[in-house]
């Protein structure tokens, strides 16, 4: 039996305790009063845990927000973040205790997924979560980089200081068309935690918007680093995001256009952002690196799996779900219906592996190779291929 106990924590005291307790294990220092009231709209009521001995020793919340979906359909879900643990009281079961009881609530309030951004790549996957989205980094060399002739022209680059534009991007970005399957909307729990992280930099922090035929169609947030003047200096996209090709021709326009620049950073961009198809030599462009993006469980597999667009075929996946046994089971799964069945399955897989082809982020038939999904009919994988598959690569693009 555990000592610990775990509550919904309410008051001012207890959620600013929390606040503290994520900033230590994250190495940083107390919040001050004025930190404190920038980040105490993104906790939402009733969202957030915490676990007690004698003291607060342990946190998580989370806030409201909706995924995209292959198909451009949307689905709640749950952003968990803010989850920590005091040093002195890891490896006890602190960590167990708030994720069982967030996903147990979560199941109880009907919440198909939840997602998070996970700190380190050993922690979450024994909870059902999986890497769900990817990403890339790279950079262009300014001095290289030469715009096609045939790329459209964009249009007007309006330029904000960060604490003006915050009065108005979360508009921005709420109307922008979502390009991929993965992103996620920013509510009003997103944007204090989320502005904070922006203007998190010793540099000026510029606000790029792109103004197409219908008004605000793109925007990137940036800052130059000028720390090592024999490289040159440095523009780093902090936020970027756009509604169409021709916003995002626009912007890197704009961007290839500010002096004083050497290179251009972009990091945790989609893996099909070819940027390498704005320049007449493709080489300006070099790749940095690749890391996962989201990480998703879902809460509700058959109320996720039906939310979704599907393609092609039918299997039968049978699905293992240690913390959420409702979950377990076989289901039939074809482009026009999910549903439980005692039939043989073709595929056997856990939960978050699941996750990792919700989005199409990963293919089936990769994962079975990989031994992540076990195989009674190789023709499973040939369906289950067709049926999880996407045209847009899977990407969320959003920190939490």
């Amino acid at each position: 039996m555990s000592d610990h106990t775990v509550q919904v924590l309410r008051g001012e005291d207890d959620l600013r305790a929390a606040y503290d307790l994520l900033r230590h294990g994250l190495h940083a220092p107390p919040a001050s009063a004025e930190d404190w009231q920038r980040v105490r709209g993104a906790y939402q009521e009733g969202n957030t845990l915490g676990v007690f001995d004698d003291t607060l020793i342990g946190t998580a919340r989370f806030f409201d927000s909706e995924l995209v979906l292959p198909g451009g359909d949307r689905v709640p879900m749950a952003a968990v973040t803010g989850v920590a643990v005091r040093p002195n009281r890891t490896r006890r079961g602190v960590l167990t205790e708030l994720m069982h009881t967030q996903l147990t609530d979560l199941a109880e309030r009907g919440v198909p997924v939840a997602g998070l951004v996970a700190s380190e790549g050993l922690i979450y996957g024994r909870f059902g979560y999986g890497i769900a989205t990817t990403s890339r980094s790279y950079t262009v060399d300014r001095r290289r980089a030469v715009p096609r002739p045939d790329l459209p022209l964009g249009g007007e680059v309006e330029l904000f200081d960060l604490d003006t534009a915050l009065e108005w991007l979360p508009a921005v970005y709420r109307d922008l068309a979502p390009r991929w399957p993965g992103m996620m909307t920013r509510g009003r729990y997103w944007w204090p935690a989320g502005g904070v992280f922006m203007g998190r930099t010793e540099n000026p922090v510029t606000v790029a918007v792109h103004h197409g035929p219908g008004g605000a169609d793109g925007y990137a947030v940036y800052q130059v680093d000028r720390s090592d003047p024999r490289h040159g200096a440095v523009l780093k996209l902090i936020d970027f995001h756009y509604g169409s090709f021709s916003a995002f021709a626009g912007i890197w326009r704009y961007l290839l256009g500010v002096d004083l620049v050497a290179e251009i950073e972009a990091s945790a961009r989609p893996r099909d952002e070819y940027a390498e198809l704005l320049f007449t030599d493709p080489r300006a462009v070099r790749a940095t690196g690749a890391g996962d993006d989201i990480w998703l469980r879902l809460v509700d597999v058959p109320g996720a799996l039906r939310a979704r667009e599907r393609g092609q075929g039918t299997v039968v996946l049978e699905v293992v779900d240690p913390l959420l046994e409702s979950n377990s089971g076989r289901y039939l799964v074809s482009a026009g219906e999910v549903s439980k069945v005692t039939t043989p399955a073709g595929l056997r897989l856990n939960v978050d592996t699941l996750a990792m082809i919700y989005l199409g982020g990963w293919r089936p038939s990769a994962l079975a190779e990989a031994g992540r999904i076990e195989v009674a009919d190789p023709a499973a994988v040939v369906a289950a291929d067709s049926l999880f598959a996407t045209r847009r690569a899977a990407w969320c693009g959003t920190f939490f």
